[in-house]
């Protein structure tokens, strides 16, 4: 909308708005692939200087308002282009793809994907005067809307991609974080933790755990949509399920800090000479005990970082305990 200079009263209120009810961050598209509606990237490497114009404008007056900006860089779905049109493109080439999912697998589709996250991210802002890669009001980057790989459940096939692309962001860009964009499902990394999936196992071929575990990836995401998700389901189940997937990764992303918190306190007793003397934690499992599991389960095989803390709090112990 910001690429037509008659709309952008609209994206000026939208962001008012968004700044009067205390927002700080904003998440939109630094994408639209091909199609004839405004596109920014019209054909490979092709751009619509009007719609990057458009996004210039987005970035500049968000900065005015205090906002930051999360800019996706493509859609798994069809609209605004997605992985659909990158395919598209490359059989228009001559290469020969079978489906919407060898975006993230063939070289040829990587390439492209490849070249528009450098053409964005070392886009200088025509308002500002500042590259997008030196921009303090983007917040991060993301690497794609609802990534999904229905045709490799394994979860291996965005393992690669999310490596692969997550740090050729960085070697563009060191001064931003990068997040993949997932909604959450959980995969082989974690099999304990599928029963909060949809349906109890459908992962979309993503790996909440395993995928957000590459370093070059600094934080998660989920969305939820329990009315597409669980089809058929009350109004009350829905809210249920939003319940439960909320809880499952809140607890995710606070498990280490709780741990942290605890070895602190512990560690300064013991160093003090205080009555507390060490802790346990409920419960270990083991790959392939996935019936054991009730929520409290600590699989350190898939838990590195859970599995570091321990590590350093027992080493750190057993040094001032004889």
């Amino acid at each position: 909308m910001a690429s037509n200079p008659g709309d952008r009263s609209k994206v000026l209120a939208t962001l008012d708005q968004a700044s009067h009810v205390g927002a700080t961050v904003i998440r939109t598209w630094a994408f639209n692939d091909g199609g004839s509606n405004r596109p920014l990237q019209i054909t490979p490497g092709v751009y619509s200087e009007d719609v990057f114009l458009g996004l210039d404008f987005v970035i500049a007056e968000a900065k005015k308002r205090g906002l930051y900006l999360i800019l996706s860089l493509a859609n798994n779905w069809g609209d605004f282009g997605g992985k659909k049109q990158y395919v598209q493109w490359a059989k228009d080439q001559g290469h020969n793809l079978g489906s919407e999912d060898d975006f993230f697998t063939d070289r040829h589709t990587q390439n492209l994907y490849m070249n528009h996250i450098k053409r964005v991210l070392t886009r200088v802002n025509n308002f500002t005067g500042v590259a997008y890669k030196d921009e303090p009001t983007i917040f991060a980057w993301e690497l794609m809307n609802e990534p999904r790989v229905p045709s490799d459940l394994s979860g291996k096939t965005m393992q690669a991609w999310v490596a692969l692309m997550s740090s050729y962001v960085k070697s563009i860009d060191d001064k931003h974080m990068v997040e993949i964009g997932l909604e959450g499902f959980y995969g082989d990394s974690s099999p304990e933790r599928k029963r909060f999936n949809p349906g109890g196992s459908y992962s979309a071929g993503t790996d909440f755990i395993g995928n957000n575990r590459i370093p070059t990836v600094d934080f998660a995401t989920i969305h939820s949509y329990p009315d597409q998700w669980v089809p058929g389901s009350t109004s009350e189940q829905q809210v249920e399920f939003m319940k439960k997937w909320l809880a499952s990764h809140t607890e995710d992303a606070a498990r280490d800090d709780y741990f942290r918190l605890v070895y602190d306190a512990i560690y300064a007793s013991v160093k003090g000479g205080g009555p507390c003397a060490g802790a346990l934690f409920w419960q270990v499992l083991a790959p392939g005990m996935e019936s054991w599991a009730d929520g409290y389960e600590v699989v350190l095989e898939r838990s590195s970082t859970t599995a570091a803390l321990v590590s350093q709090e027992c080493a750190r112990i057993g040094k001032i305990t004889p």
